[in-house]
């Protein structure tokens, strides 16, 4: 009786693709003209993906949008990540080195984000990228629009990289490989870092570290630039302050104005928006610059963001020589 009971279980789970409902039927035929695929070979691929309900459930219940700072920060900031990430780092230190002098990007920027995504490489995801695509292109009308042009893309991404689409593996999103791209980013974003004439995000370092930075700079990084700075309000009276919008709408001056102290070393022109972080005895203010916006191109989060920062300044800070660390006291 168990063994039936479970057997039912996943039935209800997962699915197979249904190919003659009318949206992938219609979904089929403009990918064959549009994009010169056998209407066959999409059909056998769509038929063999399993729509599933864990998927969309993971959808709906995002850390992100679960979680307050103080209960997120420590999933991504804690003693274990910040020690891996330093020893992550001497690991490759030439290879990201090098990514950084290429990018503009600081390495321990690019370290975190893998730190953040994907513990350094170590979880790229438990699903079948066909699956959660076809799922959420399909089963998930929210973003359905969406989700069916990362289904095509990742159908284009298949056969230009020669990426089996049946065993490729990532996240419930369809996020691939050690920095997590979807597969639109990784054909628009993804270098072939060592000339090999092949990218390969999930086991080629080079490619990886050089793609995370130029995603950052293409998404406007800033060299040299600070990301973000601790706040404080005077007077003591927020109540008109928001600090959950993720634009740059403010400037270096206008928060000055509005009582917002902050050490800046930019222009008073420069844009910066405002950031508010639950703790446990109340918001915390913090003002993030342009490369904290751009950090928030890569996860559409300011918890995301505030992650990758202060994962990224420890595990530099563990990074650096013991007498490079004595002279910075």
């Amino acid at each position: 009786m168990l063994a039936v009971w479970l057997i039912c279980m996943a039935g209800a789970q997962a699915a197979a693709l249904d190919v003659e409902r009318p949206d992938v039927r219609q979904f089929i035929a403009r990918v064959a003209q549009q994009d010169s695929f056998s209407t066959r070979r999409l059909r056998k691929l769509l038929k063999a993906a399993q729509s599933q309900e864990s998927i969309i459930e993971a959808m709906d219940r995002p850390a992100e949008k679960a979680k307050l700072w103080y209960e997120y920060r420590p999933i991504f900031v804690n003693e274990k990540r910040i020690q891996e990430g330093a020893e992550f780092w001497a690991l490759h230190r030439a290879e990201l080195e090098r990514a950084s002098a290429q990018t503009g990007v600081p390495a321990e920027y690019i370290v975190a984000i893998l730190g953040v995504e994907t513990y350094y490489g170590r979880l790229t995801g438990r699903y079948r990228v066909l699956d959660a695509l076809a799922t959420l292109a399909f089963d998930y009308p929210a973003r359905a629009r969406f989700f069916q042009d990362e289904l095509e893309q990742f159908l284009i991404l298949s056969r230009e990289a020669a990426i089996n689409p049946l065993t490729a593996m990532g996240s419930y999103a369809g996020a691939m490989g050690a920095p997590q791209f979807m597969p639109s980013n990784y054909r628009r974003y993804a270098v072939d870092a060592d000339h090999d004439g092949h990218i390969d995000l999930w086991t080629n370092w080079p490619d990886i570290f050089v793609s995370v930075g130029n995603y950052l700079r293409e998404h406007g990084w800033n060299a040299g630039e600070p990301v973000l700075a601790e706040a404080s309000i005077e007077p003591d009276d927020p109540e008109t302050l928001d600090g959950r919008k993720l634009d740059l709408s403010e400037t270096v001056a206008s928060l000055h104005a509005q009582g917002i102290r902050f050490d800046s070393a930019l222009p008073s022109d420069a844009p910066v928006m405002l950031i508010a972080a639950d703790e446990p005895d109340g918001i915390h203010w913090r003002v993030g610059y342009q490369n904290f916006y751009t950090i928030t191109r890569y996860n559409h989060s300011a918890l995301y963001a505030m992650a990758v920062y202060e994962l990224a300044a420890a595990v530099k800070l563990r990074s650096m020589p013991a007498d490079v660390m004595e002279n910075s006291r």
